[in-house]
This record gives structure tokens, C-alpha cells and sequence, in this order.
């Protein structure tokens, strides 16, 4: 046995639906590309995704905050691979935090509504996440049935 502190060896199993992980694959994959564009496209996804205009007082600052926040996204696509990868018990944290997300993007979208010409894919696309990031929290909560019982 190794002696690891960063990530140190614990009881890593998972007793909730299955179906609750593949949906944070899948939510891991998104996080992780739309962090990824927000980091490394030459708009952050500014303009070419959310249609934000960039061609005005500031619009290079509307970049680097997306490349910024792209860079806090991939933190968080990190930590998810790190709970998919070695600490499958933490599912349900996950899960959590993503619904959390969705719910302070509600309520930033409230506060401070973005004026574009049409809505980007987060618009709606975070209601979609928090009911799935709901539906699958529920899911992780629940312990499986073993093999063969009901």
C-alpha cells in the first residue's frame, strides 16, 4: 500500500443508482468542454456562443472575464473527473454542487439579466441541469438492490 496524502486510499464504494453516475459523466464532459471554451476560444464564447457584443467600451475585458471563468470551470470539471475516477462515494457531493450551481445561476441571471439579442444555451439549459441534477441527487441518495432482489 502506498502512501498517497493528496489523494490518500479511503473506502471508495458507491451504493446509489448507477444511473446517477453516467449522468455525472455526461455532466463532466459538458463542464469540461464548456470550461475549456470559455478558457482557450478567442472570444471565450462571448460573442460565437451567449452573442454578447464585443465591438464596444470594454469588450476585451468581456473575454478575459470568460477565459477567467472558463479557468474556475475547469476547476470544478477537475474535481468532478476526481470523483468519477477515485472517489466514487463523493457522487452525491457532486451532484449537490451542481445543483447548487444551477440554482446561484438562476439567481445571478435575476440580478443581473444578460441583454442579448437571443438567448444563449445556458438560458435554458440550466433548468434543464437542475431538474437532471435533482432527479439524479435523489437517485445517488438511494441505496442499490443487490443482484437478484427487490
Amino acid at each position: 500500500m502506498s502512501f498517497n496524502p493528496l489523494f490518500p486510499a479511503v473506502d471508495r464504494s458507491y451504493n446509489g443508482h448507477i444511473s446517477a453516475i453516467y449522468f455525472l459523466v455526461l455532466l463532466t464532459l459538458v463542464s469540461t468542454a464548456r470550461s475549456l471554451t470559455h478558457l482557450l476560444a478567442p472570444d471565450g464564447g462571448a460573442h460565437s456562443i451567449a452573442g454578447i457584443a464585443l465591438n464596444v467600451t470594454g469588450g476585451p475585458n468581456i473575454v478575459a472575464l470568460f477565459g477567467q471563468w472558463g479557468a474556475s470551470q475547469l476547476v470544478l470539471a477537475g474535481l468532478q473527473w476526481l470523483v468519477l475516477l477515485r472517489y466514487r462515494f463523493l457522487v452525491p457531493v457532486m451532484l449537490a454542487v451542481a445543483v447548487m450551481e444551477q440554482l446561484l445561476r438562476l439567481l445571478a441571471g435575476s440580478l443581473k439579466p444578460l441583454e442579448v439579442g437571443s438567448a444563449p444555451p445556458g438560458t435554458y439549459g440550466t433548468y434543464i441541469v437542475l431538474a437532471l441534477a435533482l432527479l439524479f441527487l435523489g437517485l445517488s441518495l438511494r441505496r442499490a438492490s443487490p443482484a437478484g432482489t427487490s
